[in-house]
This record gives C-alpha cells, sequence and structure tokens, in this order.
C-alpha cells in the first residue's frame, strides 16, 4: 500500500521547458508546461507570464501513452510568447493542483543584434520623410515588413502617436531586392501632424504574423510558425511656430493655391440677376479642417448670399491636400462698375524654410440694368427674407372681393355652368378650395427652395405648376432657368451641387409674377419640366 502511494506521489508532476533561452526582442519562444497527475481539470494561473511577455497564442491538448507497460497519461499547454522589452527576464513559476514548475531565465537582445542570426527571414522598418518638422506639419511615416518566408494571418498594430493628429493614407504590396535577395514587402503610410512642439516619439510597432503554408489536412497547423515583428522606436524634433511668421493663421504647406470660377460669364452680370462666385483654397501637406475662411466679400451695392464651406481630403503621392471651396451667390442691386477686392493667404513654405503669400487678383466687371431692373432686384431680394404678416386694411380688402366674387359667382352660376359647356376654351375661375390648394403648392415650393434637395424642389414645382395651369404660354424664363439647374444638379455626371440662393431668387421672381397672371385653358398642356 505505502508503494502504490508513493508510485502515486511521482507520477504527480508540473515542468515547464522552452525552446530557445535568448531572443531578439523582435522575436518569439515556445513555453511547453506538462502537468502529469491524476487531478484534471482546470489550467494554471497563466496571467503571471504577461509581466514581461505577450501571450501570442496557447494550445492544450491531452496524451495518454504506455512505456514499457506502464500507463502514462499527461496535460501539456504550448503558449507563443513575445518579450515586451529587453534585458534579463523570467519565466515566473506556474501553480496547478499543488505543483509548481520551476522559473526560467530568458536573455532578450536588441533586433538583429544575434550573432547567429545572419539575413533576417522577416523584420519591421519604419521611415520618417522628414528629419525635423514645424508644428502641425505633415509628416510621412512608412511602415514596411519585409519578408522571404511566406506570411499569412498578418496581424498588423495601428499607429498611435501621442500628441498628434493620424491618418492611415495608403496600403500597398510589391516586391524589393535587398542584396540581391527578393523581399515580399507589405507597407502601410500614415500621415501624422504634430500638435506641439519639442521631441516626438514614435513608439515601437508590433506585427504578428504565421510562417508557413497552411495546411488543409492538419488540424491544428502544426508546421506553422507564429512570428512577433517588432519594428525600432523613432523620434523627431518638432520646430515651433517661427517668430518671424506674420500670417494670422499658422499654415505650413508644401504649396498653396487660389482658385477663382464663376456660374457663368461675369460680362453677362445684369441687375437682379444672381451668379455664383466659387473660389478654392488648396494647400498640399494640409488638411481641409486646418484652412482658415476667407474674408467676406462687403462691396457697396452687391448682396451676397454663402453658402456653407465645403471641405475635401485628397490623398496623393504627397500624403494630404486639403481644400476648402466657399459658394457665394452675388446679387447687383444697381448697375455700375464693380471691383471685388484681392484676398491674400499668408503660409509657411516647408520646402523653402520661409514665409510667403498667395493672392488671388482683384476683379473688376461691370453690371447692367434699369431702374426698373433695380426695383425688381430689391423686390426679389426682399421675398429671401421671412414675409411680414399683411397689413389690417389689405386683410379686409382681400375677404371683402372674395365675398364680392362668391356672389356673382352664384348669380351667374347657371350662365357660366352654360357657357363652359359649350366652349370649352374659355376662361375658368378659381374656386375657393382651388385657391387654398394652390396656396398650399405656393407654400411647399417656397418651403423646397429653402432646402438643398433638388429632388423635392422638381416635385414641388411640378405640383405648383398642375395647380396654376396658366391660360396662356407665358414666357417662363424663371422656370426655364430652374429646370436647367435642376437638371443639372440631378442628372449631370458628376452632379453639380445646387446653388440654393440661386434657386430661392428664381422661385421668388416666378411667384411674384404669378400673381398677376390670369388662369389658363383647361385643356392648355403644362410646360414640360424634365426632358
Amino acid at each position: 500500500m505505502l508503494l502504490l502511494l508513493a508510485n502515486f506521489a511521482q507520477a504527480s508532476d508540473l515542468t515547464a521547458t522552452v525552446d530557445r533561452n535568448q531572443i531578439g526582442i523582435d522575436e518569439t519562444l515556445n513555453l511547453r508546461l506538462r502537468y502529469s497527475g491524476n487531478e484534471s481539470g482546470g489550467q494554471p494561473d497563466f496571467e503571471l507570464l504577461e509581466q514581461d511577455f505577450d501571450i501570442l497564442s496557447r494550445q492544450q491538448s491531452n496524451q495518454y501513452r504506455v512505456i514499457n507497460g506502464r500507463a502514462e497519461s499527461f496535460v501539456e499547454w504550448t503558449l507563443t510568447l513575445a518579450p515586451k522589452r529587453e534585458g534579463k527576464l523570467f519565466v515566473p513559476s506556474l501553480h496547478h493542483h499543488g505543483n509548481v514548475s520551476d522559473a526560467i531565465p530568458i536573455t532578450v537582445i536588441e533586433a538583429g543584434a544575434r550573432p547567429e542570426s545572419g539575413d533576417r527571414q522577416a523584420f519591421l522598418e519604419v521611415e520618417l520623410d522628414k528629419e525635423q518638422v514645424y508644428v502641425q506639419e505633415q509628416l510621412l511615416v512608412k511602415v514596411r515588413l519585409y519578408t522571404t518566408i511566406g506570411l499569412h494571418d498578418i496581424a498588423t498594430e495601428p499607429l498611435q502617436v501621442p500628441g498628434t493628429h493620424v491618418e492611415k493614407l495608403d496600403e500597398q504590396r510589391y516586391e524589393r531586392r535587398i542584396g540581391g535577395v527578393a523581399h515580399a514587402v507589405y507597407e502601410l503610410t500614415y500621415a501624422l501632424f504634430p500638435e506641439s512642439s519639442g521631441e516626438l516619439q514614435i513608439p515601437a510597432l508590433n506585427y504578428v504574423a504565421i510562417a508557413g503554408r497552411r495546411d488543409p489536412f492538419s488540424l491544428f497547423n502544426r508546421n506553422s510558425q507564429r512570428l512577433r515583428l517588432r519594428s525600432q522606436p523613432q523620434s523627431i524634433q518638432v520646430l515651433p511656430k517661427p517668430d518671424s511668421y506674420s500670417g494670422a493663421h499658422w499654415l505650413p504647406a508644401a504649396s498653396l493655391g487660389l482658385v477663382q470660377s464663376w456660374s457663368q460669364d461675369p460680362e453677362t452680370f445684369k441687375v437682379g440677376e444672381p451668379i455664383t462666385r466659387i473660389i478654392t483654397l488648396r494647400a498640399e501637406g494640409l488638411r481641409a479642417a486646418q484652412l482658415p475662411p476667407l474674408p467676406k466679400l462687403d462691396v457697396e451695392g452687391l448682396k451676397t448670399y454663402p453658402d456653407q464651406p465645403q471641405q475635401d481630403d485628397q490623398i496623393g503621392p504627397n500624403g494630404i491636400t486639403g481644400s476648402r471651396i466657399e459658394t457665394t451667390a452675388i446679387v447687383a442691386t444697381k448697375p455700375g462698375d464693380y471691383q471685388l477686392p484681392a484676398i491674400t493667404v499668408t503660409w509657411w513654405d516647408t520646402k523653402s524654410g520661409r514665409q510667403r503669400a498667395t493672392q488671388l487678383p482683384a476683379f473688376r466687371f461691370t453690371v447692367a440694368g434699369t431702374t426698373a431692373g433695380v426695383a425688381e432686384a430689391q423686390s426679389n431680394l426682399e421675398e429671401l427674407k421671412p414675409s411680414p404678416a399683411p397689413a389690417a386694411d389689405d386683410h379686409s380688402r382681400f375677404w371683402k372681393t372674395l365675398a364680392i366674387a362668391a356672389l356673382a359667382l352664384h348669380l351667374l352660376w347657371p350662365i357660366y355652368f352654360w357657357y363652359q359647356h359649350h366652349n370649352p376654351a374659355g376662361p375658368r375661375k378659381i374656386t375657393d378650395g382651388e385657391t387654398n390648394t394652390q396656396h398650399q403648392a405656393q407654400e411647399a415650393l417656397e418651403r423646397a427652395a429653402e432646402s438643398d434637395d433638388a429632388a423635392q424642389i422638381q416635385q414641388a414645382l411640378q405640383n405648383w405648376l398642375n395647380k396654376h395651369r396658366p391660360e396662356k404660354e407665358p414666357k417662363l424664363e424663371e422656370v426655364d432657368k430652374l429646370k436647367e439647374l435642376l437638371n443639372v444638379a440631378l442628372y449631370q455626371e458628376p452632379p453639380k451641387p445646387l446653388n440654393r440662393q440661386q434657386v430661392q431668387i428664381l422661385v421668388s421672381r416666378l411667384l411674384k409674377q404669378k400673381v398677376h397672371q390670369q388662369t389658363q385653358k383647361p385643356d392648355s398642356p403644362l410646360p414640360s419640366l424634365f426632358t
């Protein structure tokens, strides 16, 4: 009996072994922990390992074998570990069912410093495009994974640098020969924008990948190896804004430009007709969010209606090029000669290291028109403002006129009915119900004109035309212009943004004009909006 107990005590054991005791910071090691004993279930507390190592993978196997007629069973855990730092580390003692494994010393040295390493089969490289940058200047960081062996299931660590704005720009795969040996390259490009001056630390990056081919017939892919690749940390000096810089906004860029365009030829500018001015501020090496607003236009005799600015970031070989697009509708309230002042943007040239200024020259043009055009323009501009409540006299006059019209309609209804029946081309009176319907259609069109939804404006305009059906074939110049604007916004490739201010002015003119028009014959065709 005592002999059996002794054999049982010897059978319970916990042993730990590693495949290497010296590794580089960019390498991994395999830890095997074997427990042999009669107790089952549970596992050791592996959290103790995470003080000095990252656990990349963990496998458990249960084995039973007979050696020289003696049965033996054990549980084995295999862990792939990656060191967190260089120096003397320890795989700590682990505990399981009252058994304790021995601690194992591990020496971690600098990446690629092992004498026996030779040419590495896989490694990481980090490259900066500048040796120093100014605060808020773009810094391009390229992270490259080189390998001469097959890698798959690559897990990348995103670049995170405290005190900077980071944007991932590009991802490429290509081949490069190093020392006559072909390497497959996986490259990621980032743009960094430091937010403060001083020394900027770019931490080391860790990638995890599996080396070897996938074996579809192997349950555990035992022929593959998990690798942990680590880059070298980098540092760069961030310079403050120069004291000599005199610009109102700090704009460190590789290039900066101002471009002006018009919705139509300014030579045809007339009183009361809106024309759209589009100014684009574009800077290479800056995000659109870093670009300042342009000066507001303030010229006597010109009313301006600025739209919301548009921002756009484009990615190219030199990183980010940010654009700020400002659109303004301009309406002249009187004829004459005008001059739009020059626009100057001061910026810092990061290529030459000096202050520069980009200027959009002053623009001169002549507005044609008459006194009537001035009055119409002022009326159109007033239509864009909230309409005041009608005066009491106008209100009373409206209802008095409506009552007289209703009484006359009641007395003349038999004659009117006979006339309509025998002469369908004659003019048709508008009933109270139709008046309300027309008023609703007008309100719907006014509301739609306040939005940027071209489809909604199209539907509201067509509905308004359906309700009014003009008697004569009028020259609906406003409808034609609205049709052109909506067609461009809905069907042009690429679509052109709708100018809300111009739409509001045209709708205001159209509604004002319709007040003085007579009703249309019932059988007259409606003008087609979209052909």
